[in-house]
């Protein structure tokens, strides 16, 4: 079979004009960027407020190994599933950071016969959004340093600063830095996040509109006063600026799949870090120009999925009707004890091509946890098997019949990756089902209740923790976020992907722990707390071999090796 950037490469584009009107919108819709992307204007939301809404089904997983289990695949075999079953579907995903696209995961686009086209364009620069969110990020941490220079008139603590620089590169040096020497500024400690990991993004995923991002950059909070008073971008006089240079970045893109299906690619906040799902506006211009949307979630429903469902939907209004969360043979019988997943490297194929029954049990614990989670917020729950060529019929089965048993509504193989939306017709006839029955979905808490009550509910609730011990500095910033005000915001738990649990190395469905959060930071602006649980960082690191030195271009121009 060609490689994933082969086959895309292959593939004949409609023109994005063709692919709007699919979706019942108009060239006069849209900002063209070339034949095949484009900015749709948000002028088309309230045009739309009347018509009925979509279903709404957000696309989830299990705790994935570093490679990842196909969700993005899933999601957009899934569309194009519904859509061949004659049911108009718009696909909602965000748009992948530079970081793990040249780092250890590679693209981001889905894969094989499932994916989003142009592929290059989707995974490098696409409409540079990301890059505004990192000017107008980096534009505010240089608007603290100026008011220090210039006789801190705002009367900032220095110390209390919470707000970093971003670059969208996966670079641990650049963690922990100081800036300020050689008599340039006031020297001081401070760092960078990979900027999907910025507020800013996360503001971009969360707004409503050019007038509420504007209120909600203004109401960043960048540190103290030295009498312990926030101190916001408005403050800054900042929050101006920074809007002029996302204007533009807040207009959800347009691509297409490689049949031809609308596919809105907006947004990219981290599902570790941030609260890791697509644009609130892409998804209200979508879940009115079609019958059926298919969103993702980012990472395993203990994250991506929980934050969609206390996050996004408490800021979108919108409900969704069911969840899908994907599964693979080969995650589960990591998760079971069988082999070890090292980042950057290869699996070891001889391990998954063997059947281990005895690891498939135990981790399924995993899977039941997962399915347990989603329903605990009212879902039906579809389990979608992304099938692999080493799953054997035994092992497929066995899942089948553990997803049923934990309360799943139906758990059926995918085999988007090779077939495309042929490949999803079950799965897009289990989904069609599971969303005919009606929607019970609720919050796992209330915003009044206290900040540990939502710490605490999440932890032991979704991750199965114990309990929750908190750091000095933890308990200091509870009690002045309390003191402000900002208790009544939701909370955006910043783990590891890789586990239940806030340490990587607990597989499987872990018990007997209690999760350790070392600080919490206020994300005013975007509308929600994060606590930092165990050694979580906001700036990942390279491996031993990025995926970004297989990358490179012809004598033609054309890319080589993206994947």
């Amino acid at each position: 079979m060609k490689s994933d950037i082969e086959i895309a490469q292959a593939a004949k584009l409609e023109p994005i004009v063709q692919i709007a009107k699919k979706m019942g919108l108009t060239e006069d819709d849209l900002e063209l960027y070339g034949k095949y992307k484009a900015k749709i204007s948000l002028d088309v939301i309230p045009r739309l407020k009347d018509k009925p809404d979509a279903k709404y089904v957000v696309v989830t997983a299990i705790t994935p190994t570093p490679l990842g289990e196909g969700k993005t695949v899933t999601t957009i075999g899934l569309g194009q599933a519904l859509n061949r079953l004659g049911h108009k579907t718009i696909t909602a995903i965000r748009q992948p950071s530079l970081g793990p696209v040249f780092g250890i995961k590679g693209g981001a686009a889905g894969g094989g016969f499932s994916q989003v086209i142009p592929m290059e364009d989707f995974n490098l620069h696409l409409t540079g959004d990301v890059h505004a969110v990192s000017l107008s990020h980096n534009l505010l941490a240089a608007f603290i340093d100026a008011s220090l220079d210039h006789d801190n008139p705002l009367n900032i603590d220095q110390f209390s600063i919470t707000w970093p620089r971003v670059v969208d590169v996966s670079d641990a040096s650049l963690r922990k830095i100081v800036i300020g020497l050689g008599g340039d500024g006031i020297p001081r400690e401070t760092g960078f996040d990979i900027a999907v990991a910025s507020e800013v993004m996360a503001i971009l995923a969360l707004t409503t509109g050019l007038h509420d991002i504007r209120r909600r950059l203004g109401r960043i909070v960048i540190g103290y006063t030295k009498d312990n008073k926030p101190v916001t971008a408005e403050d800054l006089k900042a929050a101006g600026s920074m809007t002029i240079l996302m204007k533009d970045a807040i207009k959800p893109n347009l691509l297409q799949n490689l049949e031809g299906d609308p596919v809105l690619v907006h947004a990219g906040p981290f599902a570790n870090i941030a609260h890791g799902n697509s644009s609130i506006l892409a998804d209200q211009i979508a879940i009115k120009s079609g019958e059926f949307v298919v969103t993702e979630a980012g990472f395993g429903a203990d994250i991506g999925a929980e934050k969609f469902c206390n996050i996004k939907c408490r800021y979108s209004g919108l409900k969704p009707n069911a969840a899908v969360v994907v599964a693979t043979v080969r995650a589960l019988k990591m998760h079971g004890g069988a082999f070890r997943v090292v980042p950057g490297k290869e699996m070891d194929k001889a391990l998954v091509a063997k059947e281990n029954m005895e690891a498939l049990a135990k981790g399924c614990e995993n899977l039941e946890k997962q399915i347990e989670n989603m329903k605990m917020h009212g879902l039906e729950v579809v389990v979608a098997i992304n099938q692999f060529d080493t799953d054997s019929e035994k092992e497929i089965q066995f899942i089948h019949d553990r997803a049923i048993k934990a309360g799943a509504a139906d758990a059926v193989l995918s085999q988007v990756w090779a077939k495309g939306g042929a490949g999803g017709k079950e799965l897009a006839e289990a989904v069609i089902k599971a969303t005919s029955k009606p929607s019970n979905f609720h919050f796992l808490y209330p915003l009044e209740a206290s900040i540990k009550e939502k710490i605490e509910t999440i932890a032991t609730k979704v991750y199965g923790a114990d309990g929750v011990d908190y750091s000095p500095l933890a308990e200091r910033r509870i009690r002045l976020y309390t003191k402000l005000g900002y208790d009544k915001l939701p909370i955006c738990m910043a783990k590891t992907h890789l586990s239940l649990s806030h340490d990587p190395n607990l597989k499987g469905r872990p018990r007997g722990f209690r999760v350790p959060i070392r600080d919490v930071r206020a994300s005013v602006g975007a509308g929600f707390l994060y606590p930092l649980l165990g050694e979580m960082r906001t700036m990942p690191g390279l491996p031993s071999v990025p995926a970004g030195t297989k990358y490179d271009v012809d004598e033609n121009g054309k890319v080589l090796g993206l994947f």
